[in-house]
Formats: structure tokens, C-alpha cells, sequence
């Protein structure tokens, strides 16, 4: 092996059923590697992450290891021993480290094992690993340390699982969706720890923001291969852009070359010359082979929803207390049509129970929930649905019925799973024979035939993977009837959400217009102490110093344009988030691959003109606070 690398695979190949995962696939994993793995649900990301843990073998290929390697691994399907304590399932993730102290504790003093030993324990931290259990416990949410792991949820077991894979501080990390239920804080601490982590690092995660600030590397697994691009996730978007377009143009004087020479291998002529030949070479070898490989895209479709009536939610004056506890007051909102509201904030805060207020299923404690009489609502909760495991995809969606009612008219139950991209073969499989990111956009598949002009989703982009992520959030923001969505993931916030509804702990719950970047901005605003708080942030700047013993009042236009500035900031914010959407793409990029250049420089403009929009909102509201003094 090469110094440095730390797990070497080669010419990996694995089938699972009829299905190629890996085609003579290799990859080096080194110190210092920072590396996001994506791909396709279904792709083999998770297996290949097996392959590596030694929780399962290829069909062909060699994977080695550096001598010594301590490895930690966060998989989906992780198994705790539910007799374990919260404390003594995380410190079990440190078991190699506790062992080299007991046994150091237990070396006779003239032991030649003594040095080695206590050198060893120093490298990887061991003498502070109590801390270091405690550190991630409480950051991660978990429960107490003396309750049992058979007691926990899903998500808290996933927690202190994930606290056992970060407290070992392994020479290579391997993290499988390690956000999946984790609340904005947890994940933002996470991003710190792996900052200051000086392992090896592959993460497989939907989270864009996260794979954004944490990995240097991307890595996708694509048709059995692993193609490797330098950056992070937003760089990679834009390379992989534009190696798709580069593979289009030359997939089109392949075409060129073939219709141009094919006349030619019609009539040629019977002597076969060298030079004949080494023409009737060229064609061969360029009919033989073929088109790059391409991908299907999902085309995710969400029913046409009845038309809503002039009254469609409205929230007033709810407030509830759980427990003895008082999760949230004072709460009023007014949903219309086109509505698209993002909740968020810590787990346990009120989040779900607000749903299940708004859906009839729990009276608050004070306050009042009006629906509309056309109002129909569409719930996607985290569990999503239960499957039965024997019946065919087909079986599981049509609830005893070939067609989905669309709008006024109807589609058929193959044509309708086939947008999903579900194949004749793989419609009538059994759902147990599925891979996850089938399991995925069969559940997608089936709640959302339901229909509906209110959606309500709970963590809907848990286990999706990124392009029907991006499929996903287009159809949200296209879908005329109101969308509620919880989410901890900040880029999907920002995609879809019109509007944000954060728990922010103590009964605090604050509406901000806008995007989660936009409420993060005027959250960071007001913390510094230039803001107030109410149901939305209301921004000021510091007051000028005045002149002359005169304080500087706005003129009336200001005055309107100050009036107006908020509204002229989203609408600035969301061009520039269309237009990061366009290079997301590959169609756009093939389209305009010409003008690529021009177009990221307009891109910077437009940022540019939102952060002097910015300026300008502080200019204005120092000059307006200033004259508001006594």
C-alpha cells in the first residue's frame, strides 16, 4: 500500500440478485480524507461501506488495510445490545482503547509493554474518553446515561449509536446518514467534531448542507464505478455538470462519425487494402462502443389536489402544555394557497405535536384550529408506512385498484409507478427483495397517491437520495395547494419553504418570512442585540452618531424604501436560489455550455446585489432607529 492510504479496494466486484453493484470498482481511502460518497439509492453505497467494516464480502476484488487499523463505523442497520445503559452502550465504541488501559493498568512496572502501551493510549486520546462520552451524550440529545437501550426509540438508540462510533476517535471514520434524526443543533455539532478530527473520514449522507461543510472530497458510485471529484458537494454539482456535457458532445460526433463512415462500410470496396481496413477498424471500434452510460430520472408527480376554498387553515391564539409542560403559546398562523412553511428547532420542543393539533388528532390546550371545508390533508409521517414484505410493489400501492385519480381523469397503477422508476420486472418484485432506495420511492409512491391540497410532512427526505431529493423539492414548489414540512435539513429549507416556523426553546416559537438562510440571518441580527423580538425579528441597525446636535430622520422616500426592502430581499434571495437551481441540472449545463463562464459571473452578481441589499436595509434602519431615540 501506499504511504498514507489506510484502506485500499480493488477491482471490487459484487451482485446482489440481478443486480451489478460493483463492476471491477477501485478506491483508496487515506489519512486525511475527507470523502462524501453519493450516488443513486440503490447504488451500493451502504454495501460498499459494509465491505470495508467486514460485514460482508465481494464476489471478486481485494480490499487491505493499514497493520493496526482502528476503524468506526455508524452503519443504518447498527445493532445495540438492548441489556446495555445509554453510558455503557457509547463507551463500548471505545472498547479496543479501554482494553489497552486495563491492560496497562494491570502490567507488572518493570514490563517491557509499558512504554508501547502508554505511547499507544496517548495517540488515541484514551485517557479522556469518559469526557469525551459525556461531550457527545449531551450533544447529541441522548437519553440519560442509566436508561436501557430496549427502552429507547429508533431515533434515540440511532443517537447513542452514533455517540459510540465518534467518542473512539478511530484512524477512519464511516458514517451512514449520521444527521437521519438528529435536530439542527446535534448536526451542527457534528460538523465542529469533524473539523477538528485528523482521521480519515467517508460519509454517505442526503444532508447537502453537511456534505457541504464537511467533506473535500466527493466520491460517486456511479453505473459499478467510483468517479472521484475534488471540492465539496456544490463544487462536484458544477464538475459533474460539466463532464455530462462533455460526455454528450462526444456521444454526438460518435453519432456523426457513425452515419458519416456507414455508407461507406456499405460499398466498400471488395479488395481490403491496409488502408480500407484500418477505416472499417475505426467504425468498429466506435459502433462497438456505444453511448456513455445514462441514468433514469424520476419523475416525481404529486396528483393535481382539489381547489382549496377562501378559508384553508388558520391557527389562533393556540398554545399547548405537555406533561406539565408548556411546549408553546400564543401561536397564529393563516395558511393560503401556495403556502410552504418549514418547521423547525431541537427534537421535543412541540414540533410533531403541533401537526397533530393542526390534523384533528390532539385538542390543544388553549387557542383555536379553523379548517376550511375544502381543505383535505395529506400526512406523510416519519415512519412513513408499514409494508408487507410479501407483496409485490404493485400490491402494496393499489389498494385494490389498477388507476390513481388524477385531477378528473385517471392513470394507470403501472404508468403512475413506472414515473418512479419502477421497471415492468421490478413492479411485480416482492417488497422484501428491494434495496432501500426502493423501499424509498415505493413509500413516496403510495402516501402521495392519495391525493390532497394540504400536505403535511414529517422529515419526508430521511432516506432519499440526493437527485430524488432535488426531484422532490421541485414538485414541492410547484404543487399549488399549501405545504407544512418538519425538517432539520437546511438545504431542502431553502429550496422549498416560503416561510419558516422555528421552536427555539422556553415556549418560544418565532415566524419568519422566507427562507431558513433568511431566518438564520435575522436570528444572528437580533442576537447581536440590533433586534427585537415578537412573531417575526423585527432589525435595526446601531444608531449614527448625529451632527451638529441634529439626529438625521428619514426622508419619505427611504421611509417607502425601507417599507419595501424586506419584500425586495426575498425576492432578490430566491432569483439567486433560482438560479443555483438551474446549475443543479444537466440539462441546463449541456444547453449552455457556451455561456458557463458568463453565467457564473452573473450568478456572483446577483449575490452580490443581494449583500448590498443587505447594507442598505442596515444603512436605513441605523438612520430610523437613531431618530427613534429620546
Amino acid at each position: 500500500m501506499n504511504e498514507g492510504v489506510l484502506i485500499s479496494a480493488q477491482d471490487l466486484v459484487l451482485n446482489i440478485n440481478d443486480r451489478t453493484l460493483l463492476d471491477r470498482a477501485s478506491l483508496a481511502l487515506s489519512a486525511g480524507d475527507r470523502i462524501g460518497l453519493v450516488g443513486r439509492n440503490g447504488a451500493g453505497k451502504s454495501t460498499f461501506m459494509r465491505l470495508l467494516a467486514n460485514e460482508t464480502e465481494a464476489d471478486d476484488g481485494v480490499i487491505t488495510r493499514r497493520r493496526d487499523l482502528v476503524t468506526g463505523y455508524l452503519s443504518q442497520a447498527f445493532e445495540l445490545d438492548s441489556n446495555l445503559t445509554v453510558l455503557e452502550a457509547a463507551r463500548d465504541g471505545a472498547r479496543h482503547v479501554l482494553s489497552l488501559i486495563h491492560e496497562f493498568e494491570n502490567l507488572p512496572g518493570h514490563s517491557s509493554r509499558h512504554d508501547h502501551l502508554e505511547e499507544r493510549i496517548q495517540q488515541l486520546e484514551g485517557w479522556t474518553v469518559d469526557s469525551r462520552v459525556r461531550t457527545a451524550l449531551n450533544q447529541l440529545g441522548c437519553p440519560p446515561d442509566e436508561r436501557q437501550i430496549g427502552q429507547l426509540s429508533g431515533g434515540e438508540r440511532r443517537r447513542v449509536a452514533l455517540a459510540r462510533a465518534l467518542i473512539a476517535r478511530p484512524d477512519f471514520l464511516m458514517l451512514d446518514e449520521p444527521t437521519n434524526h438528529l435536530d439542527t443543533e446535534s448536526v451542527e455539532w457534528i460538523t465542529e467534531f469533524l473539523a477538528g478530527y485528523s482521521g480519515g473520514l467517508l460519509v454517505v449522507t442526503h444532508d447537502r448542507h453537511f456534505l457541504d461543510s464537511v467533506a473535500t472530497t466527493i466520491v460517486e458510485l456511479r453505473n459499478g464505478k467510483f468517479e472521484r471529484y475534488d471540492g465539496n458537494y456544490s463544487e462536484y454539482l458544477l464538475q459533474r455538470a460539466e463532464k455530462l456535457a462533455t460526455e454528450e458532445v462526444t456521444e454526438h460526433k460518435r453519432q456523426m462519425f457513425l452515419r458519416r463512415e456507414i455508407e461507406w462500410v456499405r460499398r466498400r470496396p471488395k479488395a481490403q487494402t491496409s488502408k480500407s481496413q484500418a477505416r472499417l477498424d475505426r467504425f468498429s471500434a466506435a459502433e462497438s462502443a456505444g453511448p456513455p452510460p445514462s441514468e433514469s430520472e424520476m419523475e416525481l408527480v404529486i396528483p393535481p389536489p382539489p381547489p382549496l376554498g377562501n378559508r384553508v387553515v388558520e391557527i389562533e391564539g393556540v398554545g399547548m402544555e405537555f406533561g406539565g409542560r408548556r411546549l408553546f403559546s400564543d401561536l397564529s398562523l393563516n395558511f393560503a394557497g401556495g403556502t410552504r412553511i418549514g418547521v423547525t428547532g431541537r427534537n421535543g420542543l412541540g414540533k410533531t405535536t403541533l401537526l397533530r393539533i393542526l390534523l384533528g388528532e390532539m385538542p390543544p390546550t388553549e387557542g383555536e384550529v379553523r379548517i376550511g371545508s375544502l381543505t383535505r390533508f395529506n400526512y406523510v409521517d416519519q415512519g412513513r408506512l408499514r409494508v408487507n414484505e410479501e407483496r409485490t410493489v404493485l400490491e402494496e400501492v393499489s389498494d385494490g385498484t389498477e388507476w390513481v385519480q388524477w385531477g378528473d381523469e385517471k392513470l394507470s397503477l403501472r404508468g403512475y409507478l413506472k414515473r418512479f422508476l419502477f421497471t415492468d420486472d421490478r413492479i411485480t418484485t416482492q417488497v422484501k427483495h428491494l434495496s432501500g432506495g426502493e423501499r424509498s420511492r415505493l413509500l413516496l409512491a403510495r402516501v402521495l397517491k392519495r391525493g390532497g391540497n394540504f400536505l403535511v410532512l414529517d422529515e419526508p427526505t430521511n432516506d432519499l437520495d440526493l437527485q430524488t431529493m432535488r426531484i422532490l423539492e421541485e414538485a414541492l414548489t410547484l404543487f399549488p395547494g399549501c405545504v407544512l414540512v418538519v425538517s432539520h435539513d437546511r438545504y431542502f429549507l431553502n429550496r422549498v419553504c416560503t416561510g419558516i416556523l422555528a421552536f427555539e426553546g422556553e415556549g418560544r416559537v418565532v415566524f419568519s418570512e422566507g427562507n431558513y438562510d433568511y431566518y438564520l440571518e435575522k436570528r444572528r441580527r437580533a442576537a447581536s442585540g440590533s433586534g427585537s423580538g415578537g412573531r417575526e425579528f423585527k432589525l435595526s441597525g446601531s444608531a449614527s452618531t448625529p451632527k451638529a446636535g441634529k439626529v438625521r430622520k428619514l426622508s419619505f422616500k427611504e421611509q417607502r424604501e425601507l417599507e419595501g426592502i424586506e419584500a425586495v430581499i426575498q425576492s432578490a434571495e430566491a432569483q439567486v436560489t433560482e438560479r443555483e437551481s438551474q446549475f443543479l441540472d444537466p440539462e441546463f449545463v449541456r444547453k449552455n455550455g457556451a455561456r458557463m463562464q458568463a453565467l457564473l459571473a452573473e450568478l456572483e452578481t446577483a449575490k452580490a446585489g443581494v449583500a448590498s441589499l443587505y447594507s442598505r436595509w442596515e444603512e436605513l434602519e441605523a438612520v430610523r432607529a437613531a431618530a427613534a431615540q429620546p
